[in-house]
């Protein structure tokens, strides 16, 4: 798949990152006077603006020649968004994006560590080693960034995973975000990021995040999360500007819509 490269540094784009999006309401006027308003999902528009400054010759060398791949405005391909938290419905661990293996409980509600009541509790019934997982049809050759905050009833220890990357991880008695960076896997088309919780023990989580970067950003909840599988070019010119010896300078300005 087309996908929109990553810089030298890990990171997918430069500050300052300009993020519009654009919504319609679909208003009904009845006979009787009365309006009826609906949101028209399919008309949301997303666009992005990424300005570049001191990239090396490789890095804008790749962005040239993914501009050259995408034909300019014609060819969709994979964005993830900067910006944003690439997991849907971080917030609903129940939700259907979610796999969470049999013996591994789930109850919301509970005290979070910025004085909500958004945190879940998991706890591990079984006797062996739970998941709770969501896959993206994101690239494995990125580096991401997974973080979650967590905290157990009794310290005991979780397991990251990024793909086939694994990385175990403390918890204690009190909130602590723990992060994992990986990859996911060379030539995959897609990444399954996620937490193993050991047998018995009963762990509190928070804010689930993954971010195309090598750490983490502050949380963003997210509804159908970072992962644009049709964004296009907004533009079929793209003019790269040397400033010395290895140095250059670019803006990419990239576009979604949803009913494309």
């Amino acid at each position: 798949m087309l996908v929109y490269p990553q810089l030298g540094t890990g990171a997918l784009s430069q500050f300052p990152i300009r993020k519009e999006r654009r919504t319609r309401t679909v208003i009904n006027a009845t006979a009787d006077g009365r309006s009826i308003k609906l949101a028209d999902p399919a008309a949301v528009t997303t666009e992005w603006q990424l300005d570049y400054a001191e990239l090396t010759d490789s890095e804008a060398g790749a962005i040239e020649a993914f501009f050259a791949a995408a034909e300019g405005t014609l060819n969709g391909f994979t964005f993830l968004d900067p910006a944003g938290n690439l997991l849907a419905w971080s917030g609903q661990l129940d939700d259907a994006v979610w796999v969470c293996e049999p013996l591994l409980s789930l109850v919301s509600g509970e005290p979070d560590p910025v004085g909500g009541m958004l945190a879940w509790r998991l706890t591990n019934t079984g006797a062996g080693p739970q998941t709770i997982t969501q896959t993206l049809a994101s690239p494995g050759d990125y580096v991401y960034c997974l973080s979650v905050y967590a905290r157990a009833q009794a310290n005991t220890g979780v397991t990251a995973l990024i793909g086939n990357g694994r990385m175990a991880q403390s918890v204690t008695t009190g909130w602590n975000r723990i992060t994992f960076t990986g990859t996911g896997g060379a030539g995959a088309e897609s990444v399954q990021f996620g937490l193993e919780i050991p047998a018995g023990a009963t762990v509190d989580v928070y804010g689930p995040q993954a971010e195309p970067q090598e750490g983490a950003s502050i949380y963003r909840a997210s509804t159908l999360g970072g992962v644009y599988t049709d964004a296009r070019l907004r533009d079929d010119e793209l003019a790269i500007t040397s400033t010395g010896v290895n140095r250059h300078s670019c803006t990419v300005n990239i576009i979604n819509v949803n009913h494309l």
